[in-house]
């Protein structure tokens, strides 16, 4: 059964509700892809640590943000943390090809500790270190 929602994407992007978010910009995790999919997911707290992450990648003062966002067109489990890489989707991600639209943006959110994020930053080293970190575009 499909994911009614509510959906969320974190993103640096300043958006505002009506935009759409596309695919084909460079992966923040690995900058060399270019994204075949926009990836968002229905916890929030998920996209929270998407955006926290971007930001922390960005640097130079960088502004992580959260939107409820809506799928314009199917998507799908996203394989780089479902059951190609984790049995199920526990993390209630996804991709999709076509846009998504911001229907608002979350003020409030669990935001990492210094401690989280710098642990953080040591597992995507070791990711992009091995094949661990591909990406399933």
């Amino acid at each position: 059964m499909a994911d009614s929602g509510p959906f969320f994407h974190g993103t640096i992007a300043d958006l505002r509700v009506g935009d759409l978010l596309t695919a084909g910009y460079r992966s923040n995790y690995r900058p060399e892809v270019v994204m075949n999919h926009i990836y968002f997911t229905a916890r929030q707290e998920g996209a929270g640590l998407a955006a926290e992450i971007a930001a922390d990648l960005a640097g130079h003062g960088a502004v992580p943000r959260v939107y409820e966002v809506e799928p314009t067109g199917a998507f799908e489990d996203d394989p780089n943390v479902t059951d190609k890489k984790f049995p199920g989707n526990p993390t209630r991600s996804y991709r999709s090809s076509a846009p998504l639209r911001v229907v608002g943006e979350i003020t409030e959110w669990t935001r990492l500790t210094p401690e989280a994020l710098e642990v953080w930053r040591g597992r995507l080293a070791a990711l992009r270190a091995d094949d661990r970190g591909r990406i399933i575009n």
